[in-house]
């Protein structure tokens, strides 16, 4: 019997061991889609305790919290930060067969050397040997990203951001690049007039243009692309239900512009007419500049209004959705393939029913001229565990080339999430070193070892350009 979480852990086989080890464990990390604040890695921040780092924003965590009957207070109240982490505590040992469980262990491990299972008996005595550690300069989130081996950061930034910090930080000489990405979803968040007057003039303080039609709105727009770029920027991302494709003139949305603007609600087929150009423009800008362009689908976002009307946005109240996702994706990717317009591009989905529609979409606008062009993004956010990576890197072999896959990210607003790279290489070995051993793949340990070390890195460095050692 295997011990829990021991240096082979997911590794079923010799062959598997072996990949992980000598191949996949030494390559650094590219995190090139995360949430973490840039505030706290400007200010070299250090953590009072491991609530603070471990609690304050994890939803994941709340949701199990809250499943286990944790009341509010214990959770985003007004609770202790001790109280808050000993309830934490408790709620770890039933956890079990959640990837929290596999996911808590291996932080305590990595970051801080505990190597016991946490649960309500021993959670004091763990937050006093924790929080000790993470207040300490050894701790704080420079030190964290350096601990991991982290050669890149890409944050999820608003065009309207100064981007303060990623100049504090470029300053500073901070050896690690945390670059901005572009998120442009508000720009194009239509449904009510009045938060899309307050976005424009957030838009026209930032780009110091005073917007009054559609031109005004894509130039100021274009001007933050543009500063973006200039500030090491170069990939961006958009979080939808699902790629908006309707057909649209450009006369029509100068309209619809004018009608918002003046404070007049659009129809819900009119919000899909101006979204739908929107999404467009910025590939196209996207592809003028060489960037990456990212697209996560198929969240049913803020289902719980009672609690979302409480705590807002992001505090554990989104699931899958079921939209439809083929024909309208394959519609705007070929729009921009047509024009010659498309970046590179990946593409998440949430709904596993999805899995073979996204897998096969890619083959669809690879055309030769970079390796992986359209890529089929990593197990995202309710995928991104044991049985939804395994299912995507599955898919992926079958209908595409696993060795192009550039890899794993966190998708994370917490210093402490890197070992989930970790948990995807080892599961990624096991996959591979299981068909060795059952005589599917040839025991070719170098070329394999090779494919392993490009799916961990060397891919993701060369997709992006960043050319980091």
């Amino acid at each position: 019997m295997k011990h829990f979480l021991d240096d082979n852990f997911l590794l079923d086989t010799k062959t598997a061991e072996q990949l992980y080890h000598e191949y996949a464990k030494k390559m650094p990390i590219i995190d090139y889609h995360c949430h973490l604040p840039p505030q706290q890695i400007a200010e070299d921040a250090r953590f009072k305790n491991i609530t603070q780092a471990w609690l304050y924003g994890d939803h994941y965590k709340w949701r199990a919290m809250r499943t286990n009957g944790i009341n509010e207070a214990f959770i985003t109240g007004s609770a202790s930060d001790e109280e808050k982490f000993l309830k934490w505590a408790e709620t770890v040992p039933y956890t079990m067969r959640n990837p929290l469980y596999h996911w808590t262990h291996l932080e305590l491990q990595r970051y801080f050397d505990v190597q016991e299972a946490l649960d309500g008996s021993n959670g004091a005595r763990i937050y006093e040997t924790t929080s000790s550690k993470i207040s300490s300069p050894d701790y704080s989130v420079r030190s964290l990203l350096r601990k991991m081996n982290v050669k890149v950061v890409c944050t999820t930034d608003d065009p309207v951001d100064s981007l303060e910090f990623h100049k504090t930080i470029k300053a500073d000489g901070f050896e690690i690049p945390v670059l901005p990405a572009f998120r442009p979803d508000n720009a194009m968040n239509v449904s009510s007039p009045e938060t899309f007057a307050a976005y424009v003039a957030r838009l026209e303080a930032a780009s110091d243009t005073e917007i009054k039609n559609l031109d005004t709105f894509l130039q100021a727009l274009k001007s933050r692309h543009d500063f973006f770029a200039e500030m090491g920027c170069s990939v961006s991302d958009h979080g939808l239900e699902y790629i908006q494709a309707a057909d649209y003139t450009e006369a029509a949305v100068r309209v619809l512009f004018d009608k918002i603007l003046k404070g007049t609600a659009l129809s819900p087929e009119e919000q899909e007419q101006f979204r739908s150009a929107m999404l467009v423009w910025f590939a196209e800008w996207d592809h003028e500049k060489g960037w990456v362009q990212q697209y996560h689908l198929g969240a049913l976002r803020n289902n719980n209004t009672r609690l979302l009307e409480k705590l807002g946005p992001d505090t554990g109240w989104d699931s899958i959705g079921d939209f439809t996702q083929g024909r309208s994706l394959s519609k705007f990717l070929n729009g921009l393939d047509k024009n010659d317009r498309l970046a590179k591009t990946i593409l998440y989905n949430l709904n596993p029913s999805d899995n073979e529609l996204f897998a096969t979409m890619t083959g669809n606008f690879n055309d030769g001229t970079v390796a992986g062009k359209v890529q089929w993004g990593s197990g995202w956010w309710f995928l991104d565990q044991k049985d939804g990576m395994i299912d995507q890197m599955n898919t992926l072999s079958n209908m595409g080339l696993i060795s192009r896959f550039v890899g794993m990210l966190t998708d994370s607003r917490s210093f402490l999430s890197f070992p989930r790279h970790e948990y995807f290489r080892r599961i990624l070995c096991n996959l591979f070193g299981n068909d060795i051993e059952n005589g599917e793949l040839p025991a070719d340990i170098n070329w394999i070892g090779k494919i392993i070390e490009d799916i961990c890195f060397n891919n993701a460095n060369a997709y992006f350009g960043f050319n980091v050692k």
